[in-house]
Order: structure tokens, then C-alpha cells, then sequence
């Protein structure tokens, strides 16, 4: 189906200069002059570029709401697609791991998860995987990249989630049954299991150094998470790991900047006022100048709250950056990110108290809510 011809008049417009009151077109899936199709006049809202998520997971919900109830993927995605589009995020990478931690998490999961996400046709949303791989499997990292060169993942974030404070005492992790059984393991084999991925520890930096060096020669994005320390930090640029996932502290996020790194945020944070797990606050890293993108991380709604509420500090303009061209540049994008001719037509208009009313991607029409509905109605659209 091709993408309908449009104008949208009467609005506020966020544009690579600065806001003006000139109409935006829509042509064939991308920004156009004034032209043919439905004149959508929409006073007193804002037209801004669509957002991009760099980095959620908020979809598990979709796809796993309970054990056995989702037999078909696709209806999960499309119900993913609906609650991005309504929160105005036109492009969105799908954070999925690849982790000894089981379940939905697991390797078989994530293998099931690409298959769906390639086999589905949605109405306009860009989605995207990222596999989130968990350094400690090394006996996955051939899989790993056979899958990454498969279905063509652009990105890859590399993480450490073992208890490894607790396993070096000799204690049971915290939480260690319901993990367990949520993996469908019983707690002493989930135990066993991580004991023996920690026990190779020494083996990790040199697998992930080969592994990095052959998805980077490939094209693929790379990403850690959690950076804690400079040296952390500069430990991962070395080995062509350039984008830095939610650094815990000022001095990483020093170093990322230091490196040219890209610096990537939590939007959950930003709306929080600090981090749920006591680490650096985003608002304080984005007032330094210590942040590109602003991600959903685990709620869909969070960059546009988030951006809404760094405007108040930092201004519309650069806010928004932050949750469009900032996160679009990240990932190797120029065609999307802001409002410019040729570029696509991936648009979100905000109504006077700031909710999403039209939501465009790809030039398509992904979310309208009542007020933007009126106005599609109102240009026989």
C-alpha cells in the first residue's frame, strides 16, 4: 500500500532551525513541499520528528504476558507497534536478550523472537532487533554470530548480569528461586549453572575482544551496558565497542564523552529524578552534556515524558534531539530524526497539554487519537 499524500496547516513545527508555523507535507513516505492530498489543519498542536527508541524492552510484556497464552508472536508485535505508535515512537530497537537467565530470555526465545519479528507485516512502525548478549556464555558465541549474520541484528549490547559479589563468597544470590523457576530450573540447577559460567571468567575478555572485532568488521552497532568505571569504559572503546547503555556513574560518562562515545540514558530515569537503583541521575549527566539519547528502557511511554520534562531545563529543541536525531545518529540513521525535505516522513503532533494525538511513520498514519482522528475526519483524509 503506498503512503497517502498530506498537509498538515495550523500547527507549530519543530524543524532542523528551529520551530516555524509552515505547513509539512507528506508525499510518498517522506517530507514534502505543501502539495496534493488532505490539508489536515491541526491549531494549537506541535509537529515534532518521530522518536527513536535505541533501547527497550518493554515488549516482554507483550509477547510473554503469561505462561502458554501467546501461541502466535505476531499478535504480541502488533500489540507492540500499537502501544509504541501511541507514545509517538516511530522507529523503536527491540531489546531482546540472549541469557543464561532463561525464559523469555533465553537463546531459544530470542531465536523464536527474531523468527516472528522477520516474518511480521506491521502498519508503519520501524521495529528493529538488539540482542542484548550476555558475555559469560561462552559457549554461545558462535550461535551468537551465526544468528546476528542470519537475521541481520544491526545491534548487539554486550552485559553481565551474574551475581558475581555473591558467587565469589560462596553465597546463593539473592532472589535465586524465583529466578529459578521463572527459567524453569529448580534453584540448586540455576545455582550450578551460574557458578560454572562465573568459574570462566578469566576466558571472557579475549572471547569478547574476537567476537566484537568480527561483528564490528560486519557492521554491527556495539554497545555495553552498565558501565560503571573509566577504565571500564575505555576497555570496551578498545575493542570497537562505541556506545555506552545507562553508565552508572559522572567518571564513565566522562570517559564515554572523553572517547567520542555515543552515551545513551534511561528515560525512566529522567522522569524518576534518579536511578531506581541508586547509580547516577540522567538529569544531572544530560545538564553536563553527558547524554545523545534519551531510550524507553522499560516503559514506552518514558521519552516523551522524559523529553517534556528536560525541555523545562534544556529547551524543546535539545531535548527532543535526544529522543530523535540524537538516538537516529547513534544508530547509522540520517534518514530519520528530523523534519526535512526527502527525509522520511516519520512525524508525532502533540495536542495543546502534550499528548500524542497523530502519530506518522514511514508516512503512514500509525496512532490518531480523538482529537487527531477529528482531523483526519475534517479533511476527508
Amino acid at each position: 500500500m503506498s503512503a497517502p499524500h498530506l498537509t498538515i496547516t495550523g500547527a507549530q513545527v519543530l524543524r532542523p532551525d528551529g520551530m516555524s508555523d509552515a505547513p509539512v507535507g507528506v508525499a510518498d513516505g517522506v517530507i514534502a513541499d505543501r502539495g496534493e492530498g488532505a490539508v489536515v489543519n491541526m491549531p494549537g498542536c506541535t509537529v515534532l520528528p518521530g522518536m527513536v527508541d535505541i533501547h527497550g524492552d518493554g515488549f516482554e510484556r507483550h509477547l510473554a504476558p503469561r505462561r502458554g497464552a501467546m501461541t502466535d508472536m505476531g499478535v504480541g508485535l502488533a500489540a507492540v507497534e500499537a502501544e509504541l505508535a501511541a507514545n509517538g515512537i516511530t522507529t523503536a530497537m527491540l531489546a531482546q536478550f540472549w541469557s543464561w537467565e532463561g525464559g523469555l530470555r533465553s537463546p531459544d526465545f530470542a531465536l523464536r523472537f527474531l523468527e516472528a519479528l522477520n516474518a511480521y507485516q506491521g502498519f508503519g512502525t520501524d521495529m528493529r532487533a538488539q540482542l542484548r548478549f550476555e558475555t559469560h556464555m561462552l559457549d554461545d558465541y558462535t550461535a551468537l554470530h551465526e544468528t546476528v549474520a542470519r537475521f541481520g541484528v544491526g545491534q548487539v549490547v554486550f552485559n553481565d548480569h551474574l551475581p558475581h559479589d555473591a558467587l565469589n563468597k560462596g553465597k546463593r544470590p539473592p532472589r535465586l528461586t524465583g529466578q529459578a523457576l521463572k527459567s524453569g530450573r529448580n534453584p540448586d540447577a540455576h545455582l550450578a549453572m551460574m557458578q560454572g559460567l562465573h568459574a570462566r571468567g578469566a576466558e571472557v575478555p579475549d572471547a569478547v575482544a574476537a567476537l566484537a572485532a568480527r561483528l564490528g568488521a560486519a557492521g554491527v552497532i556495539l554497545g555495553s551496558h552498565d558501565d560503571a568505571l573509566p577504565e571500564t569504559r575505555e576497555w570496551w572503546r578498545a575493542r570497537g565497542v562505541t556506545l555506552s547503555e545507562f553508565p552508572e556513574t559522572e567518571e564513565a560518562a566522562h570517559a564515554a564523552r572523553a572517547g567520542d562515545d555515543g552515551i545513551v540514558l534511561g528515560g525512566p530515569n529522567v522522569m524518576r529524578g534518579n536511578s531506581h537503583a541508586g547509580k547516577v541521575s540522567a538529569r544531572h549527566l544530560i545538564g553536563l552534556g553527558l547524554c545523545d539519547a534519551l531510550a524507553s528502557d522499560y516503559f514506552y511511554p518514558a521519552p516523551l515524558r522524559a523529553a517534556q520534562i528536560m525541555a523545562v531545563e534544556i529547551g524543546l529543541e535539545r531535548a527532543w534531539a535526544l529522543v530523535s536525531d540524537g538516538p537516529a545518529r547513534l544508530l547509522g540513521l540520517p534518514d530519520r530524526g528530523r523534519i526535512a525535505l526527502g527525509l522520511r516522513a516519520d512525524l508525532v503532533v502533540l495536542d495543546r497539554a502534550g499528548r500524542v494525538c497523530l502519530t506518522m511513520a514511514g508516512g503512514r498514519i500509525t496512532h490518531a487519537n480523538g482529537a487527531g482522528a477529528a482531523a483526519l475526519l475534517a479533511a476527508r483524509y
